[in-house]
């Protein structure tokens, strides 16, 4: 038997162990455990991950074994506000899951470049953390402590033929808030996942030394770079929030807590775009 088709076994066996850290993780209330089965859950991500990179680099034929492959994500339809965070959030945990990502310029759609595995795993723990993000949000909505706080805007105006640029501080408006509570919880996000990617690929490399699994690591990681640069179209660079969005100290505040606390739900890439759908309609403000 091909030892492509043992990956495809392993790689269906991790989705199931992860998915049975979501539901200990949604089971729970208590932060500390939460964020205990988040961080397990990207532990064997990426431990599994080197696992089949390993398995790969050994495969006896190089026509049949595992290829990188590229994949649209759809985000959200076009127009609506705050794709760009979710934009953010779905890079941040693609980052720590070797999947290389290019952006449609309306933020609408991911182009997303890696093996299917790292992909699969990607999108599951993105189905999950995005609805905890925009619900996180809207609880911080309703509450109505932004409304305590002013914020600077970048503002643009034309006098005779000459354009003025100048910071104005206004009063913070509910998706200002929102925008920023967004950003900030993607970046906690994306931080905590890579923490514990070097971890765990420090610590299989120190202990599997004998399988060369530093230079699987770097193989694959050359592989993924080669694909990404035969198959990417992109031009130019992808930006997130514009500086005229506003800024907001305590949305920033309050999104980071929420992505610290934050814990993975019942999400599986299976179902990721339903999930996505409904994470649009709730964001209405």
């Amino acid at each position: 038997m091909p030892r492509c088709s043992v990956v495809g076994v392993t790689s269906d066996k991790m989705l199931t162990r992860i998915g049975g850290l979501l539901r200990q993780a949604e089971s729970t209330d208590n932060p500390h455990e939460a964020e205990a089965f988040m961080e397990a859950a990207q532990r064997l991500a990426t431990a599994t991950s080197i696992d089949l990179a390993v398995a790969r680099s050994h495969s006896a034929s190089r026509e049949k074994r595992a290829t990188p492959v590229q994949r649209v994500i759809r985000i959200g339809e076009a127009g609506k506000r705050g794709l760009k965070t979710f934009v953010q959030l779905f890079v941040a945990i693609a980052h720590a899951n070797d999947v290389q990502c290019d952006v449609a310029r309306s933020s609408t759609q991911v182009f997303a470049y890696g093996f299917d595995s790292d992909i699969d795993t990607t999108e599951a723990l993105y189905s999950s953390l995005l609805i905890q993000m925009v619900r996180a949000s809207d609880r911080y909505i309703k509450s109505g402590t932004y409304r305590s706080e002013t914020a600077v805007r970048t503002v643009t105006r034309v006098v005779g033929r000459r354009r003025y640029r100048f910071r104005e501080e206004v009063p913070v408006a509910a998706v200002t808030a929102r925008l920023n509570f967004h950003s900030a919880f993607a970046f906690r996000i994306g931080t905590r996942l890579g923490e514990v990617k070097k971890e765990t690929e420090t610590k299989a490399i120190s202990e599997n030394r004998e399988k060369g699994t530093a230079l699987v690591l770097r193989e694959k990681e050359i592989e993924l770079r080669e694909f990404y640069r035969t198959e990417s179209t992109a031009r130019g660079t992808w930006r997130g929030q514009s500086a005229n969005a506003g800024y907001s100290e305590g949305a920033r505040k309050a999104g980071d807590r929420a992505g610290r606390a934050a814990r993975l739900g019942v999400g599986t890439a299976s179902d990721s775009r339903g999930q996505i759908g409904s994470a649009n309609k709730q964001l209405g403000s």
